[in-house]
C-alpha cells in the first residue's frame, strides 16, 4: 500500500475498537536501568539442535545448556517467534514449525524454571525479519491497511496472553525486529534518508517508492504497544534499530517515532561491526543525553564482547546486552570436536570487511573458519569464554543472579 497515512485519517482509524485507548502517548518509567544489567544470550536455536542430537557440556560434564549459561554468568535469555513459520523459517526444517508460539512457551518455561530473565521478540512475519525483508505474514498480506493495525494489536495480545497463562510471560517484550526501515512492508515501510556507508543497505532502502512511511510505521508499533501493555502490563516494551552504530539514523528514527506517540521502555540496538572507532559509544552517549526516559540495549552482538557490554553497562540508561545464537553463529561460545562451533569472529569496521548480519541475504561473505557441519553433537562451553563472561558478571555485580527487571 503506497502513500503515507495523514493525521486526520490516522485519527479515524485509530477511533475505531479497542486500539483507540492506546492512541496517547503511553509515559515510559524512566530510562535509568530497572533492575540488574541484563547480561542476555538469544538462543531459540537450542531446542532445534537438541532434536537433531545436540548435547551441551561444561568441564566434562552434560548439562542443560541454560544451567551452563546461568552459571558462566548469563542471567536473561532472549527468543524469537513467527506468526506463521511453517509458511517461511520452519518450512524445510524436520520436527517444527520452530520459533511458533506452542515450541516459545515450552522453551519459555525453561527459561523462567531456571530463574533467567525472558525476553521475547515478535518478528510479524513467517520468516525472518531484518533490515533487508519485513515480510507479512502469507495470513495477512491481503488485509486493508485499519485491519492490518488491527490485526498487530490482537496478534501481539493474544500471543503475549497465551505465554502468561502458560507460566512463560516474557519480562521484556521486543516489537518488532531490526525496524531501522519499517515493518509489515510496504504499508509501515520507512525510506533510508542519508546512507549508511553499507552499500548494500544503502542499495535497498535509498530511494524508496511506495514506502508508507512513520506515519503508517507507527500506528503499527503502537498497535503492537497496546496489545502489549493490555496483555502483559509488568512487561518492559523495547523496540530495535540495528543501526547502533549510526547515530544520526537512529536520532531521526527515534524522533519520528516519538513525535507519533510511540512510547517504548527501551529500544535495542544491533552491535555487529563500526563504520569507525567510537560509533557505538557516541550514539549510546547521544541517545541516554537525548531521550533520558528511554532506556537502551545491545540487543545483538558477536565479537567485542567485552568492550560491547563495557560500554552499555558504563551508561545509567544501559539495560543490557544480548549475545546473539552464541552457542553456534560468528564468535560462539561453544566448541564443537574441539573446533569453534561458529564461523569465526568478523570484522569490527566496515571498511575491514562487510558482516553478513548488517545485511542479511545481499552482504559478501567473509571468507571465515568453516563451521561444523550439521547441528547435532556435542557442544563444550569454551573455557576461555566463560572465564571473560564470569569475569563480567563479577564486574557487573550479578554473583549471585538476582531477581528479573519486570515493571511494578
Amino acid at each position: 500500500m503506497s502513500g503515507a497515512l495523514t493525521r486526520r485519517r490516522f485519527g479515524a482509524l485509530a477511533g475505531a475498537g479497542a486500539l483507540a485507548a492506546a492512541l496517547p502517548a503511553r509515559a515510559a518509567p524512566g530510562g535509568i536501568r530497572p533492575g540488574p544489567y541484563l547480561l542476555g544470550a538469544d538462543v531459540s536455536w537450542i531446542p532445534e539442535d537438541e532434536a537433531e542430537g545436540a548435547t551441551y557440556w561444561q568441564d566434562g560434564r552434560q548439562r542443560d545448556p541454560l544451567a551452563i549459561l546461568k552459571d558462566t554468568g548469563f542471567n536473561a535469555i532472549k527468543l524469537r517467534t513467527f506468526v506463521d513459520p511453517a509458511n517461511g523459517y520452519s518450512r524445510r526444517k524436520p520436527g517444527g514449525p520452530w520459533c511458533d508460539l506452542q515450541h516459545t512457551l515450552a522453551f519459555g518455561r525453561r527459561i523462567k524454571a531456571a530463574g533467567l530473565h525472558f525476553t521475547l521478540t515478535l518478528h510479524y512475519s513467517d520468516d525472518w525479519a531484518d533490515p533487508q525483508k519485513q515480510n507479512k505474514p502469507a495470513a495477512w498480506a491481503q488485509l486493508p491497511f485499519p485491519q492490518l493495525v488491527e490485526r498487530v494489536r490482537t496478534y501481539t495480545a493474544d500471543a503475549l496472553a497465551t505465554l502468561e497463562r502458560g507460566g512463560a510471560a516474557p519480562d521484556l517484550v521486543v516489537i518488532g525486529n531490526e525496524t531501522t526501515f519499517g515493518m509489515l512492508w510496504p504499508d509501515g515501510r520507512v525510506a533510508l534518508t542519508v546512507p549508511t556507508g553499507n552499500p548494500q543497505t544503502d542499495a535497498v532502502h535509498l530511494n524508496v517508492a511506495g514506502a508508507g512511511g512513520y506515519d503508517q510505521f507507527a500506528a503499527l508499533l503502537k498497535a503492537g504497544i497496546a496489545g502489549a501493555r493490555a496483555a502483559a502490563p509488568r512487561a518492559q516494551i523495547a523496540l530495535h534499530n540495528h543501526l547502533g552504530r549510526h547515530w544520526p539514523i537512529v536520532q531521526h528514527w527515534t524522533d519520528n517515532l516519538r513525535a507519533r506517540g510511540v512510547a517504548p521502555d527501551a529500544i535495542g540496538f544491533s552491535c555487529y561491526q563500526q563504520a569507525a572507532q567510537g560509533d557505538w559509544e557516541r550514539t549510546f552517549t547521544e541517545f541516554e543525553r537525548r531521550y533520558p526516559g528511554i532506556g537502551f540495549l545491545a540487543l545483538e552482538y558477536s565479537s567485542r564482547k567485552r568492550y560491547v557490554n563495557d560500554l552499555v553497562h558504563a551508561r545509567r540508561h544501559g539495560w543490557g546486552s544480548y549475545i546473539w545464537e552464541p552457542t553456534r553463529h560468528q564468535e560462539a561460545i561453544f566448541l564443537k570436536d574441539g573446533k569453534p562451533a561458529g564461523e569465526g569472529p568478523r570484522p569490527d569496521l566496515l571498511a575491514q570487511g562487510i558482516n553478513a548480519a548488517e545485511a542479511p541475504g545481499a552482504a559478501p561473505s567473509v571468507q571465515p573458519q568453516k563451521p561444523p557441519a550439521g547441528h547435532g553433537g556435542r557442544y563444550d562451553l569454551n573455557p576461555d569464554f566463560a572465564t571473560l563472561y564470569r569475569h563480567m558478571a563479577r564486574d557487573y555485580g550479578l554473583v549471585p543472579s538476582r531477581p528479573t527487571n519486570r515493571r511494578k
